[in-house]
């Protein structure tokens, strides 16, 4: 029972919950198996790098021949960026159980990261022809094509994944963000709206929707989305750089000089830079065509 709790919790990305009915569940039993590679994904995204390597320690102590405990085992590794190595030992738990779904999932995982999106989408259509239900592979597949810019397919993909996950804020944010890009406004922003309202602490749909109200000239409440961010995410360049474009276009201009110059400040990539400093230098002139990072 614990453990159902604790999926039905990191389905909707609460993770404090999550890990806490997971270490009740190990405490009730601590040689159960089934289930930790979930608890090990939760850990990795809430980079408990000696909690997750005390749990490989231990799984691997209960049983070398199970494929949660390689799972387990590649996401220490996968935490610390050490994407090859995680490779080998997702691809050592499919070895042990080729009907693995979940490992198949983390091997496209590990091969998005790497960029190697034709492994990435082989895997990810493994764990679907496994699994039919397995939502993780269908959004899998959506992030290859949005990162291609193939935004019809992944629209297509990441409507799959939410009709299988029908709660989940982070599904609705990801479709919102594409259907934006396609230019469906209307429905990209009520996603996003639902997204938010789905899990209030969802920062990325909330400067997702922020981005679309900046988009549509609804610049105060873009404004007002951006500003209870800042505490959410202070180091975000992207944030103050949207920032600093809808304080020009509301004209103004010192506030954002201001937050271009703090964007500037949280080392922003290379191509970034030359975008900030452009906006920057074109601050007085009169509205142009935006740059957008």
């Amino acid at each position: 029972v614990q453990c159902q709790v604790a999926k039905a919790n990191f389905e909707l990305v609460r993770y404090e919950a999550a890990a806490t009915h997971f270490k009740e569940a190990r405490r009730l039993d601590r040689f159960r198996l089934e289930d930790l590679e979930i608890y090990s994904t939760v850990l990795w995204h809430m980079k408990r790098e000696t909690e997750l390597m005390y749990l490989a320690h231990e799984l691997m102590a209960v049983d070398r021949l199970s494929p949660q405990s390689w799972c387990v085992l590649g996401n220490c590794f996968s935490l610390q960026k050490e994407h090859e190595t995680a490779l080998q030992f997702f691809q050592r738990a499919l070895q042990l159980d080729p009907r693995f779904t979940y490992a198949h999932t983390l091997c496209g995982h590990e091969y998005f990261a790497n960029e190697d999106f034709a492994s990435s989408l082989r895997c990810y259509r493994n764990a679907i022809r496994i699994d039919p239900q397995h939502y993780n592979a269908w959004y899998g597949i959506g992030q290859i094509y949005f990162k291609q810019e193939k935004f019809e397919m992944t629209e297509y993909h990441y409507r799959r994944a939410l009709e299988i996950n029908r709660n989940s804020s982070v599904l609705r944010c990801c479709l919102g963000k594409t259907l934006h890009k396609m230019g469906c406004t209307d429905e990209a922003l009520e996603l996003l709206d639902e997204a938010v309202s789905k899990d209030p602490n969802n920062a990325i749909a909330k400067y997702e929707r922020a981005v679309v109200l900046f988009s549509i000239g609804h610049l105060l409440e873009a404004l007002r989305e951006l500003e209870t961010l800042k505490d959410i995410a202070p180091r975000e360049p992207n944030l103050f750089f949207l920032l600093g474009k809808t304080c020009k276009r509301l004209g103004r201009i010192d506030q954002a000089m201001a937050h271009f110059c703090v964007a500037l400040d949280l080392k922003p990539s290379s191509a970034d830079i030359g975008v900030i400093k452009s906006a920057i230098e074109k601050l007085k002139l009169p509205e142009d065509e935006e740059d957008s990072l």
